[in-house]
């Protein structure tokens, strides 16, 4: 009779176990481009204090991400897009082919994660604050031999049919001589309208922040263009000076600011994947502009935190976030107080010559920190290592559905076995 009882007892637990790993639901995947463990340090002691915790930071899950491609030790965007969204390795020129062909994805399928997703009737959309053509996003739904075919890569966003697409990149949706809400003339040489044919086929279009906050959450499909190129201006903080200019256009929402928006409109349809990528964190870190790589880091961080709202009501989401490598390899140099006052400028360079930062660039006062737990504020830089991305310590993130599959060690692979899960429902081997 025990034994009886003993196999019932398993049999239930194996159906239980079933029921839980056949659990599918909605996927968020926010990819702040360039960033690393000491990007999020420099962002925690700078916004919230030492002590406190980010978004990012509230978390369930941790994986250490391990980032090689097949032929680099360092990911490229494209290659580490095409891995996330093929599930496979790919090569550093490769942007959603591998040898030149649509690549067999881990599942099985040849498509990615996003088009088999649209297949099985998924709700879909792609934000970028950078440009449309930007592969961390573009590479989910655009396959091309090269990535700087800009013009024939935003044609695939525009067609590939996501309910909602938020970008910069103007310019290469229209046609040359066309002149646009921001674009002083189009770069298609193709005589496309791709704005003109979104509408045809039932996209409301915006293309203010404004314009963005006034809109239903009901429409049928959305395009917001909100920038002739990116929304941000990708300069060091010298250049932006001298011209006048802030990190970020304020008349384009953030992309935090998108998130909040896509994550009602998505919700109101149905099962959805989100795919968001903060490009200004790369950008930024590649001109070792620290201010710029702060802000968009901030804004990134916004975006995770409108993710766990959302998720606080709707556990049936798995929230993915992640980089490929890190932008300008950055590390936080700290200072003692009475060392360094807020009327001392700092140096130019480190001992060993590597560029240092303060809160207007090079050689200017140090950033503070927000209070600790015992309310000081501290004094700190930016010090660089490089113009380019480096393989530094990039941390994956999970929380919601799913998320406790998320430990230790994880390939750049696993983030499509993650997004898979929470789509399909299957943990692929």
């Amino acid at each position: 009779m025990l034994q009886k009882i003993f196999t019932l007892v398993l049999i239930i637990a194996a159906i239980n176990l079933a029921q839980i790993s056949s659990e599918k639901g909605n996927v968020i995947f926010i990819h702040p481009d360039g960033t690393g463990l000491s990007d999020w340090n420099a962002l925690r002691i700078f916004k919230v204090g030492p002590d406190n915790d980010l978004n990012w930071d509230k978390m369930n899950s941790i994986g250490l991400y391990q980032g090689h491609i097949r032929n680099r030790i360092t990911a490229s965007s494209n290659a580490g897009a095409t891995i996330h969204a093929y599930g496979v390795k790919a090569d550093v020129d490769d942007f959603g082919l591998i040898e030149n062909e649509v690549p067999i994805a881990r599942s099985g399928n040849r498509l990615s994660i996003m088009k088999e997703a649209m297949q099985q009737g998924v709700f879909t959309g792609i934000i970028n604050s950078g440009s449309i053509e930007e592969p961390g996003t573009a590479v989910f739904v655009s396959s091309n031999v090269k990535r700087g075919n800009y013009n024939e890569i935003a044609k695939d966003v525009i067609q590939s049919g996501a309910d909602l697409i938020f970008s910069g990149g103007e310019d290469f949706l229209l046609p040359e001589g066309t002149k646009g809400r921001h674009s002083q003339s189009g770069k298609r040489k193709d005589g496309l309208n791709l704005i003109e044919w979104a509408k045809s086929k039932g996209y409301k279009v915006v293309y203010t922040k404004e314009e963005l906050l006034n809109t239903s959450f009901d429409e049928k499909k959305i395009l917001g263009i909100f920038a002739a190129r990116s929304t941000f201006n990708d300069r060091t903080e010298e250049e932006l000076r001298e011209k006048g200019l802030p990190n970020y256009n304020p008349t384009a929402p953030t992309v935090a600011e998108m998130t909040k928006f896509a994550l009602e409109f998505l919700f109101r349809k149905g099962q959805f994947f989100l795919v968001v990528e903060e490009e200004g964190t790369d950008n930024f870190g590649n001109r070792n502009n620290a201010n710029g790589k702060l802000e968009a880091l901030s804004n990134a961080d916004e975006a995770i935190g409108f993710a766990l709202k959302f998720i606080n009501k709707n556990p049936n989401t798995l929230l993915l976030t992640a980089s490929d490598s890190e932008a300008g390899g950055l590390e936080v140099l700290g200072y003692e107080i009475e060392n360094l006052s807020d009327k001392n400028l700092l140096p130019e360079k480190d001992a060993n010559g590597s560029p240092v930062d303060g809160r207007e660039g090079t050689g200017t006062l140090p950033f503070i920190s927000a209070p600790d737990k015992n309310g000081n504020r501290f004094p700190f830089a930016i010090g660089w290592s490089c113009f380019g991305d480096v393989t530094g310590g990039v941390v994956a993130r999970a929380h919601g559905m799913h998320s406790e599959k998320m430990k230790g060690k994880i390939d750049n692979t696993d983030i499509y076995r993650f997004m898979y899960m929470g789509l399909f429902g299957k943990w692929l081997d």
